[in-house]
């Protein structure tokens, strides 16, 4: 069984691949626990589950003959605010090399509540519970909650030291290290806890990795306290020293061209006192600190990224004749028709990340001059060579000049708009920085007729800076264009290919008829945040301009996220 010299990474996933939503980070500790060892204290391990359907989602490490563990396990799980996320911790007494489960272990405990209810207080100590509900004596178990920022992101960092003091009679000293963020009212909280180098007074600890916010609360002067321990195994740990560090003292490694710049004396307090020639308990050194930032969406938009908006626009005869007071397309002198709202809604929030306000507008399915011939791909100002309006009003004033002068037709083609977009985004893509990201939306009264070629020309578009949304006007089925939204399952080209990135949102207008526009907004514009950051996250492109919150330092500010 893991015991705590094993333990050296400080957090790991339980959800996959990585999206963008908020992400929460879990410490569990308990206290009196109960004692099931005859000979030696209990050697405690929790295991966390989700309780909706019993998946045993991740464990800790064992910590010795401890009824008070602190457990260095980060559990890093999604938050949905529109979720009841409930979870079940269970505390196990593991005895030899048996895996939780088996008949040999003890149940400690358990503690049931939801992942809300942990966020919303931030710290949650609450009693373990035996079987039908008994109390286990005075066992209570905390968990600590910490939300991961947007705009965070991680560090790597690897520690060894050199000449620590030798706890052992007849052996070396077998050191870890463990470090604590100290909080704002003075508490203290385990941030990472190494391995156990056996019989070793210069020890070599293995990297590792923990976010910004669990290391100082994103404050680079926020004191960390630093413990070195010789390991016993019945849990009674041999203190060899201590010292106190902050963020910006560690990252002065990385602008010291000496190895080894950055060292604290290990200090033991007792010694301290006691000798009159006593210099440290040995020294601890950061060989190598690396930075890994996670950019927002702000971050982005922030740094320069411009949104290009296009729309493109349904203009096949199922739409009904313009002229008639029924068509989707009649122009009402006293209310927009469904297009126009649906165009105007969208373009309206997306204007504002364009900085020269012009935005191309397409159509499909219609008979054009001069010779009437059907387009699945045309600029409704008729100008080939610029396809583009003076904003949003632009728009809408070229869809009114347009009407007259085409004949609704058929059938209802989109991949030839995808495919064209794609290609102006792959060019945008190929500048390998993050100036421009495009969002496309398609109106369409009905269910597209090239299906096929629509999800492939998807599939290649995922790959693009590109999002695409559908918003269906009028009153028809469009059961068989959920396909295109990868909400329920990933989309797939006739091939199999599947898409490199969720870019599709589809909603029906109809669905928001008697709502505001903005609720239409919000509700398609919602993951494009999501899709701009996965595309250059993708493609490890940074924000062009970094600022604090973008990754660079502010010299003048101990805060790396502005909160």
């Amino acid at each position: 069984m893991n015991d705590v010299q094993e333990v050296t990474s400080p957090a790991t996933s339980l959800t996959g691949p990585a999206t963008c939503v908020t992400k929460v980070e879990l410490r569990v500790s308990c206290k009196a626990l109960l004692d099931r060892d005859t000979l030696n204290k209990s050697d405690p391990c929790v295991v966390l589950m989700v309780q909706n359907n019993g998946q045993w989602l991740d464990r800790t490490e064992v910590i010795k003959s401890n009824l008070h563990p602190v457990f260095g396990k980060v559990f890093c799980l999604d938050y949905y605010f529109e979720e009841v996320q409930k979870l079940r911790f269970e505390v196990y007494d593991i005895h030899g090399t048996h895996s939780i489960g088996t008949r040999d272990d003890d149940f400690l405990g358990g503690m049931e509540c939801t992942l809300g209810q942990i966020v919303a207080q931030k710290k949650m100590v609450k009693p373990l519970l035996l079987k039908y509900g008994k109390y286990a004596g005075k066992s209570t178990i905390t968990v600590h909650a910490e939300e991961i920022s947007g705009n965070n992101g991680y560090v790597e960092l690897s520690f060894c030291a050199k000449k620590l003091d030798d706890k052992d009679l007849f052996s070396k000293s077998d050191p870890f290290l463990e470090i604590f963020r100290i909080n704002d009212d003075g508490t203290e909280q385990l941030v990472h806890r190494t391995e156990v180098i056996k019989n070793n007074l210069n020890p070599v600890w293995e990297p590792f990795k923990v976010s910004l916010m669990s290391l100082c609360s994103c404050n680079e002067e926020r004191k960390l306290k630093c413990l070195v321990w010789d390991y016993d195994s019945r849990g009674k740990h041999d203190f060899i020293g201590e010292f106190f560090a902050t963020f910006r003292e560690m990252q002065k490694i990385s602008t010291e061209e000496e190895e080894e710049s950055v060292l604290w004396d290990c200090m033991n307090p007792k010694y301290k006192q006691k000798k009159r020639n006593y210099k440290n308990s040995g020294v601890v050194i950061l060989t190598d600190l690396k930075l890994h930032r996670v950019y927002s969406f702000l971050d982005y938009i922030m740094g320069g990224c411009q949104i290009h908006f296009t729309v493109a626009i349904d203009f096949t005869a199922s739409n009904g004749d313009p002229r008639n007071s029924c068509s989707l397309h009649y122009i009402n002198p006293y209310q927009p028709n469904e297009y126009l709202k649906a165009l105007i809604a969208v373009g309206e929030i997306c204007q504002d990340y364009d900085s020269d306000k012009r935005f191309s507008a397409l159509g499909f399915g219609a008979r054009i001059p001069p010779n009437y011939e059907v387009s699945h791909d045309f600029a409704i100002n008729f100008n080939p060579d610029d396809d583009e309006c003076e904003g949003i009003q632009g728009v809408v004033e070229a869809y009114q000049n347009c009407l007259p002068k085409i004949q609704l037709y058929g059938p209802t083609n989109v991949s030839p708009i995808i495919n064209r977009l794609a290609k102006v985004a792959a060019g945008d893509g190929n500048i390998k920085d993050a100036s421009r990201y495009h969002i496309l939306l398609i109106l369409t009264d009905g269910v597209v007729t090239d299906m096929a070629d629509t999800r492939e020309a998807i599939v290649r578009a995922s790959y693009q800076p590109l999002s695409i949304i559908i918003v269906g006007v009028g009153n028809a089925d469009f059961t068989d264009m959920q396909i295109l939204d990868g909400d329920d399952g990933v989309l797939r080209s006739p091939k199999g290919e599947p898409v490199l990135r969720d870019i599709v949102q589809f909603v029906p207008f109809r669905d928001f008829k008697t709502a505001s526009p903005a609720a239409l907004a919000k509700c398609v514009l919602a993951e494009v945040p999501g899709q701009v950051v996965e595309y250059f996250s993708h493609k490890a492109i940074p924000p062009m301009i970094l600022g604090v919150g973008a990754g660079g330092h502010d010299p003048s500010s101990p805060s790396l996220v502005e909160h």
